[in-house]
């Protein structure tokens, strides 16, 4: 009976403390609070000996997440997993495993140097205004480190340094190449990227190939010499070139050489210039910024009015009008290059385009984009290396034929690919890929050939007039037509009703 009094006075002790406390929130002066709290927590640090450092996931802007905080959390990666009993998965390298860190309000012990401290894992959600004009606010993760007080300098020294150079070796070991998109709230969403072009699949003329790549390693190890000549440490690249020349490739190889994170930047889908500057300042170093098909991705060139009376959204109900994006050429312009670029270091922009003509001079220009590469239609060198690549050889007694075909039609490394690669899934028939590939060529050359007589016959008529129309004589090709003579006759007789 003794004992069950004693919890009953606990109980009926913890429930008066509890109704004081409610009564205290709710009529207690809020002037009065700020000096209680603050000769509390004077009088709590007289009979508590620890003190705690907090660690939050992104500072006051919320404009970046601090590297502190992922250090931490991917030394605590390694030492949670042991002792914790709620954890967090997360998939690890190469997708075949599993990572395993300590979940939100958790805590694990740590020791160093024989002191004992703990780490817990915090996250506060803010309470949502029942009536408020603005969105709810986000929450907020941090890390708390608790420690006795006269271990202060040992864990503010050296074991704060521990952790930050751990951490960054685990987050190195552990790392995944991703593949980021943005959507409409300026949010970086990712998948791991896993694309298998590298530059010796890359079908494109290896002395030029041999350029981009020094380049891009010089690029990587220049961050003193950038720091030198007041620059910010990025290098811009237009890749441009019919469709199917290997601009998407390229990105892939660049990122798979450098071991760099791919930022797929969609410009349709960031709202105004504020969100496109905060996309721009969340992304890491060593990573590449891509905007593919810039020329469709914003009209950035002044063709928006024209195309727009076009489509005629001008006449449409407000309702139905599919809301466009605020971002202006000059807003681009600051974020790739302006101060807002020195935010973070070692980051390759990269814009690709089919049409580079149609694109403001002012957004390719040297300094913005300093390296122009143009990928263009399949070489003889290029095509020998999308037939080892499919093939898996380096001659063959059809490769001459082949080669002469191609310094005479226009065809992309795609359209190559698709001939080169094998149809039957038991063996790769050589003859057969490289026989689709030259019938190919030479039906492009045949039907060239026929384009090319139709437009001479068309500017013969126009030259003879009216009358002398029925008089031209019909182009036809050579008899006998040798490899060194031209495609097609272009000898044309003298119209009767010619003044000439």
């Amino acid at each position: 009976m003794a004992m069950g009094e004693v919890w009953t006075g606990l109980g009926s002790m913890v429930a008066g403390f509890m109704f004081l406390w409610a009564m205290f929130q709710q009529y207690f002066p809020h002037q009065l609070r700020g000096p209680l709290e603050k000769y509390g927590h004077q009088l709590k640090s007289l009979v508590y000996p620890y003190i705690q450092i907090t660690f939050h996931e992104y500072g006051g802007e919320r404009f970046k997440r601090s590297d502190v905080f992922t250090a931490i959390d991917s030394y605590l990666t390694v030492n949670s997993s042991k002792s914790a009993k709620r954890l967090r998965a997360d998939m690890g390298e190469n997708a075949k495993s599993l990572i395993l860190c300590m979940d939100d309000h958790e805590e694990v012990a740590d020791e160093f140097d024989g002191v004992k401290l703990w780490w817990s894992s915090k996250k506060t959600i803010p309470k949502p205004q029942p009536f408020s004009y603005f969105s709810a606010p986000e929450e907020k993760r941090f890390y708390k480190l608790t420690f006795h007080k006269r271990h202060r300098d040992l864990i503010t020294g050296r074991y704060l340094n521990h952790v930050l150079e751990q951490g960054k070796a685990v987050r190195m070991r552990n790392r995944q190449r991703k593949l980021y998109t943005n959507n409409k709230k300026a949010v970086w969403s990712h998948v791991v990227f896993d694309h298998p072009a590298t530059f010796e699949t890359l079908a494109m003329d290896p002395q030029k190939k041999k350029e981009i790549v020094d380049d891009l390693i010089t690029f990587s190890k220049a961050k003193d010499h950038y720091s030198m000549i007041g620059k910010a440490w990025k290098r811009g690249y237009l890749l441009y070139g019919p469709p199917g020349t290997g601009k998407s490739s390229m990105v892939a190889a660049m990122a798979n050489l450098l071991d760099y994170d791919v930022y797929d930047l969609e410009l349709t889908a960031v709202n105004d210039n504020t969100d496109l500057r905060k996309l721009l300042i969340e992304t890491s170093s060593k990573s590449i910024i891509v905007i593919e098909d810039i020329d469709c991705s914003l009209e950035l060139s002044g063709r928006r009015n024209k195309k727009k009376e076009e489509r005629g959204d001008e006449e449409k109900p407000e309702q139905f009008k599919e809301k466009e994006s605020k971002v202006t050429l000059s807003g681009l312009l600051n974020s790739i290059d302006g101060l807002w670029s020195a935010c973070v270091g070692e980051r390759l922009i990269v814009f690709t385009t089919n049409h580079v003509d149609e694109l403001d001079p002012a957004l390719i220009r040297r300094g913005r984009m300093d390296k122009h590469i143009e990928l263009s239609y399949c070489c003889f060198e290029a095509f020998k290396i999308l037939a080892k690549n499919y093939l898996d050889i380096d001659a063959h007694e059809l490769f001459e034929r082949i080669g002469r075909l191609m310094e005479e039609i226009l065809i992309t490394p795609a359209d190559v690919a698709e001939y080169l690669m094998p149809k039957t899934p038991n063996k790769r028939d050589v003859d057969a890929c490289l026989e689709n590939l030259l019938r190919a060529l030479e039906a492009k050359k045949e039907a060239a050939r026929l384009k090319a007589n139709e437009e001479v016959k068309e500017i013969a008529d126009a030259l003879a007039g009216e009358e002398g129309k029925g008089k031209v004589e019909t182009l036809t090709p050579k008899e006998g037509l040798k490899e060194d003579e031209p495609l097609i006759n272009t000898e044309v007789k003298e119209a009767e009703s010619s003044p000439h």
